[in-house]
């Protein structure tokens, strides 16, 4: 196959940016990285713009007017064609609180759909997200079937393991959650702890049996001061302290520039490093859609939330309820807002959430080899060009 080169690039690697570089691709993959000699094939000038690795989402509901749970695969498809535009390559949707019909239905649809989907991000794994939530954090989640885990309704929700990478979230309070971590943890599955009011004791079980990653921090978890309303003294830490604690743990932040403010992303920059830091979209179907009322969850069975002023909110207004930007907008916001060097902040959009999926061998960022799923970037970071294993799809 001809070799496509890539010249007069700002490449934007993991740790550095290369001014005027070049970057090759055949067969679907980088051939080369910053040859002097540029191969014979189709050359494409970048014109100074950065030339990045394509973001990696590993929390998603929905995009353009569909959520993952709505239960189809033109709601998948439409998702991943959205966010395709923002510069997301790679996906893992995810659920939310549903019934036991719909939590079947959506986990048969990630195996039916997994891999590249026409025309959008590729669905290269599973975030089960929902069933073992501790219903006082479920947050603007529709309050449908909550379980406690057990064997029976666990083996059917981890099959889907066996065929990719699978992020279950589980709040570390309720009955079995050590158990159900234990069991599968070893099994392929990987354990998020998320929508939970635990204790840091708590969290630490979780940690020791094998939970190693922590859904948008700082959103729908414990800290020092709620734990305070059921016990004055001695105040405990809860979810939020024992993320920044624990240096097993991986989190990630929802930098849409509404539900964080620029000190607290600079907090969980600090703390936990650009290795150890994802940014997320955490979005739901209201992306690139006017503001207005919309299902968050399946349509018509979730719940209606308002998108107002570049957020999700309740329709009282009195509360965050999802997301409804693309991970663009988050890698500007950590950039420009909370001051993070540009390749630690690519980083954490491609690479780092890569590797807490397990795929960083194959994507999250430009190196001999690897796909070549990558995203032209603006001098304002604004998408100009999406490229899908060396074809342009954007």
């Amino acid at each position: 196959m001809a070799i496509t080169t890539f010249r007069n690039a700002n490449l934007v690697l993991p740790d550095q940016i290369v001014p005027g570089g070049t970057l090759s691709c055949r067969d679907g993959r980088i051939h080369d990285i910053g040859s002097p000699f540029l191969p014979a094939g189709e050359a494409i000038d970048l014109g100074g713009m950065y030339l990045a690795p394509g973001f990696v989402d590993i929390h998603v509901h929905g995009g353009d007017g569909a959520d993952f749970m709505d239960g189809t695969r033109e709601a998948f498809e439409r998702v991943c064609r959205c966010h395709l535009r923002h510069g997301t390559t790679s996906l893992t949707p995810t659920s939310t609180v549903a019934s036991m019909e719909q939590y079947l239905r959506f986990l048969d649809l990630c195996r039916e759909l997994h891999g590249p989907v026409k025309g959008g991000a590729t669905i290269v794994g599973s975030h089960f997200y929902g069933p073992y939530f501790a219903r006082p954090a479920k947050g603007c989640h529709p309050d449908r079937d909550f379980l406690i885990p057990d064997a029976t309704n666990a083996r059917r929700f981890t099959v889907l393991a066996e065929f990719m990478p699978m992020a279950i979230t589980v709040a570390p309070e309720i009955p079995n959650a050590e158990w159900l971590i234990r069991e599968f943890g070893p099994k392929g599955v990987v354990f998020n702890v998320g929508h939970s009011h635990a204790t840091f004791d708590q969290v630490e079980k979780a940690v020791s049996s094998g939970a190693r990653h922590v859904d948008h921090l700082f959103c729908a978890m414990s800290d020092r001061a709620r734990l305070r309303q059921s016990q004055a003294f001695p105040m405990r830490g809860g979810v939020m302290e024992a993320t920044l604690y624990f240096d097993e743990l991986t989190t990630e932040v929802i930098a849409d520039g509404k539900h964080l403010s620029g000190d607290l992303l600079r907090l969980a920059y600090k703390i936990k490093g650009p290795d150890r830091l994802a940014l997320v979209t955490d979005s739901m179907r209201a992306v690139d859609l006017p503001d207005g009322e919309y299902w968050f969850g399946a349509e018509g069975s979730g719940v209606l939330i308002r998108k107002h002023n570049g957020v999700g909110v309740t329709l009282d207004g009195t509360a965050l309820a999802s997301a409804v930007m693309g991970l663009d907008r988050c890698v500007r916001t950590m950039h420009w807002i909370a001051g993070v060097p540009l390749p630690e902040t690519i980083r954490m959009a491609s690479l780092t959430p890569a590797r807490i999926l397990g795929l960083d061998r194959e994507i999250g960022s430009l190196e001999k080899g690897k796909r070549a799923d990558m995203v032209v970037l603006d001098a304002d970071l604004n998408v100009r060009q999406v490229y899908l294993a060396g074809e342009r799809v954007v």
